[in-house]
């Protein structure tokens, strides 16, 4: 029996691998998958466990890529960078800016590996951005049988590699179409949901980045709105108090204790809700973009997020409203609402769509199953995209009518990994086969 025991961020998925491997580069990957395959283990790739899925989970070979952190050459002429595909965010990030670069996009959070990043879709916000997966130029995959295989705009297997799911294979490498880097300037203020949707279209038209925190039970919301800069402008971030008394002690250390005390008596949820949103003060300062993009997350919680057509987000607004207002659950944390364009990536949920994107979160030490279960029902009935990284419980039958390449991708997957050397419960669920 296995002595290995890995689990998620969320602490909500638990795998025991019968082996666990550290491989430092696309030739010990290789390798290990060849032995497995050869001894009839599954095997799976892992960065940091930041999926709420079991997208990663295995009882077979479980491959950490944790060693396979080096950027491997940058082209100033065109802005690409490859880069070993275990390299997390929070590592590549300061590094591409030394080199004057930037990622276009990013999500709110950095301990994702570029593999775990991409593979999943995480998307983060802009009107006219994208995913960070449509910033990938190239990869590198280690497929069932062990070979590597090169992956550019040109190969047929670029519509699916780029949100892959890790069902074609290991990523090893990865090629990013990058930015010269760039200031934005952030400004956070408290706002009414309703004044907010009232103004939807024009705020994310005319913001470069824009997303909003939303209090459950409330009225309550928290507008961000993110904007480059024009060249010379001079950076002014916040200060090192102002970032520990926001960041740190309000938003994690504080909103901690407001989820205990929301889970100790529930009836004062809403009442607590109403409170953390009228103590957020409004800011604005200007850094280099990654600084911008991502916030410390320390309190652990749950998440399911769906993508749903942009022109649809108003009706899913007012039925989320309801189902609070009639109180099924007391719910203690904020709605996520962001926005990205249309893709051409075969199981990216922006594939051909303009989106808005609705995550619902619920704090770690409390049951989930009822909130994101009443929440699915509503985006579905929106033709909602689940994320792949995040909760839901639908199958490879409800996902194939809402991606229409969804049998090409499985297609380039016979093609990679025929004998399902890479498989698991949840690919099964949502592939089909």
């Amino acid at each position: 029996m296995s002595v290995n025991v890995w689990q998620n961020w969320a602490r909500n998925v638990r795998a025991h691998p019968v082996r666990v491997e550290h491989p430092s580069s696309t030739g010990a990957v290789a390798a290990l998958v060849t032995q497995a395959a050869s001894a009839g283990l599954r095997v799976k790739a892992v960065g940091a466990g930041h999926s709420f899925t079991p997208i990663a989970a295995t009882d077979g070979l479980l491959l950490r890529l944790d060693r396979m952190s080096t950027v491997l050459w940058h082209d100033p002429a065109t802005g690409r960078v490859r880069v070993q595909a275990g390299i997390s965010l929070h590592e590549l990030n300061p590094q591409l800016l030394a080199l004057g670069l930037a990622l276009p996009n990013l999500g709110d959070v950095d301990p994702q590996s570029v593999a775990g990043a991409i593979s999943t879709g995480t998307h983060g916000t802009g009107g006219r951005l994208h995913g960070i997966a449509a910033a990938v130029a190239g990869l590198q995959i280690v497929t069932g049988s062990g070979d590597v295989v090169e992956v550019d705009e040109e190969h047929p297997w670029f519509g699916a590699a780029r949100v892959g799911l890790g069902a074609l294979g290991i990523l090893t490498e990865v090629t990013l179409q990058c930015v010269p880097a760039f200031l934005l300037h952030a400004r956070e203020e408290p706002a009414a949901l309703s004044d907010v949707m009232a103004q939807l279209p024009d705020l994310v038209e005319q913001n470069d980045h824009m997303e909003l925190y939303w209090f459950p039970h409330t009225d309550k919301a928290l507008l961000k709105r993110n904007n480059r800069v024009p060249d010379g402008t001079a950076r002014q971030p916040l200060s090192r108090t102002r970032r520990l008394l926001d960041d740190e002690l309000a938003s994690n250390v504080g909103f901690e204790a407001l989820n205990r005390a929301g889970r100790l008596r529930p009836s004062l949820i809403p009442r607590i809700n109403g409170l953390a949103a009228s103590t957020l003060g409004a800011r604005e300062y200007t850094d280099h973009s990654h600084e911008v993009f991502v916030s410390p997350r320390r309190v652990r919680f749950r998440e399911s997020e769906f993508a749903v057509p942009r022109e649809a987000l108003p009706d899913v607004v007012s039925e989320l409203t309801r189902w609070f207002d009639a109180r099924h659950e007391t719910i203690s944390f904020p709605l996520e609402v962001r926005f990205t364009a249309a893709d051409d990536i075969w199981l990216s949920t922006g594939h051909e769509r303009d989106n808005a994107y609705v995550a619902v979160h619920q704090y770690h030490r409390t049951d989930p199953t009822a909130y994101f279960a009443a929440a699915q029902e509503i985006f579905t009935a929106h033709e909602g995209r689940p994320h792949w990284a995040k909760l839901h419980t639908l199958d490879a039958g409800h996902l194939r009518g809402l991606y229409p390449r969804f049998d090409d991708f499985l297609a380039v997957r016979d093609e990679a990994d025929p004998a399902r050397t890479f498989t698991n419960p949840y690919l099964e669920r949502v592939l089909g086969r």
